[in-house]
Order: C-alpha cells, then sequence, then structure tokens
C-alpha cells in the first residue's frame, strides 16, 4: 500500500466515524449532527496528516504542535454550543463529544486505528447505551412558577416540599398570588412527579417548570 493511499483511507475513516457519532446526536434531536461530527473529524485527521507529512524538508519540526492547536480551536466551538436556560444546562454531551471526535480524527490521522475504534464504542456506549440510565440516577434542580388563590396555599406548598425548596418569592397580582422557586427533585420523577404534585392541590396551578 502506497503513502498517499493509506492516508486516504485515514480521511475517509475519520469521515465515516464522525459520521456515526454524528448520527447519534441527530437521532436524539441535538442541533449539532452529521455533518458537523464529520467535518470535524476528517479537519483534525487532515490536520494531523499535514502535520505528520507536510513538512518533508523540515530538519526539525515538532508535529505534536498542530495536534495542539487542532485541540484548543474545538474548544472555542465546543464553548459556543453549550447553552444555559434557567438552572438547566444544555450541550455538554455533544459539546464533549465534538472535543472527543477531534481526538479520533487526530487518532486516526496519526495511524492509530485500534485506539480510535475503541474509544468510538465508548464514546457511543456512553451518549446511546447509558443515556436512559444515567438519566434517571440522582437529583436535578427545576424553576418552578406558579399561582395560588392565597397566600396560605402558597405557604402549604412550601410546606410540604419542605427543603427540597430554595430562592423562593412571591408577589401579588390583584387577587391572585404568584411564586417562583427552585425544586430539587429526582430525575425519574420529572417531569410527571411534579405535574401531578400541583394537580393535586386545590386552589394551586404550575404555570411553568423548568
Amino acid at each position: 500500500m502506497t503513502l498517499e493511499l493509506e492516508l486516504c483511507i485515514r480521511l475517509l475513516s475519520a469521515g465515516i466515524v464522525g459520521a456515526i457519532i454524528g448520527y447519534e446526536r441527530e437521532f436524539r434531536g441535538k442541533g449539532v449532527g452529521v455533518r458537523t461530527h464529520v467535518l470535524v473529524a476528517m479537519g483534525a485527521c487532515l490536520f494531523m496528516i499535514i502535520s505528520q507529512f507536510g513538512f518533508p524538508e523540515a530538519v526539525k519540526f515538532d508535529a505534536a504542535r498542530i495536534a495542539a492547536g487542532v485541540v484548543g480551536g474545538l474548544g472555542f466551538v465546543c464553548g459556543g454550543i453549550i447553552m444555559k436556560t434557567g438552572s438547566h444546562v444544555m450541550g455538554l454531551t455533544t459539546a464533549a463529544g465534538i472535543w472527543v471526535t477531534g481526538a479520533i480524527g487526530l487518532a486516526i490521522g496519526s495511524g492509530l486505528y485500534t485506539m480510535a475504534i475503541l474509544c468510538l464504542i465508548v464514546l457511543i456506549i456512553c451518549m446511546e447505551a447509558m443515556h436512559f440510565y444515567t438519566f434517571k440516577l440522582g437529583e436535578r434542580q427545576v424553576s418552578v412558577t406558579m399561582k395560588a388563590q392565597s397566600q396560605k396555599d402558597i405557604e402549604d406548598v412550601v410546606t410540604t416540599l419542605g427543603k427540597r425548596v430554595s430562592h423562593c418569592s412571591w408577589n401579588k397580582d390583584g387577587d391572585i398570588y404568584k411564586a417562583s422557586f427552585s425544586l430539587l427533585i429526582r430525575k425519574r420523577e420529572y417531569p410527571a412527579g411534579v405535574l401531578k404534585f400541583f394537580h393535586d392541590i386545590p386552589g394551586v396551578e404550575l404555570t411553568s417548570m423548568d
């Protein structure tokens, strides 16, 4: 096998790996899908190939410098994906996935196929298989807004929830009392558990939940 054919195989392999990862994210309805992951993987792979074979006339050259630049550049891309809405942070897993996709591209560009495939398998397991299990483990903080007929109704809700409530504030708008607070709830109870709790309390209406 000629060197040129080997490098072409590396580039195509990186594109295929990126497509697999991107398909999983697109299947989950995430904003960053197949095309972005293919471009990231192939771009990282090509940068690695250039760093290894693009400077044959250089007597002294540190190939790791370009790889380090790719890692830093991907950090900026990943930073733009992460968003915070209320108490909920979105995009962390996708950003981490893109970062690892770039690393896989660098690995393939270096000819480390076994490590790249192993990393791909672990990544897919983390994103896909573990999605159904880790999502329901532990607790999460939810921002809740409700309205009630009286101040006592609000006090009863806060008393019932106890230590699970924090950062509570309320105001009166005409004859209606409105309250906002952060609620700590088990992930397996979200969101059905919150909806049912407020539905069963007379005089209280849940207006928003984040």
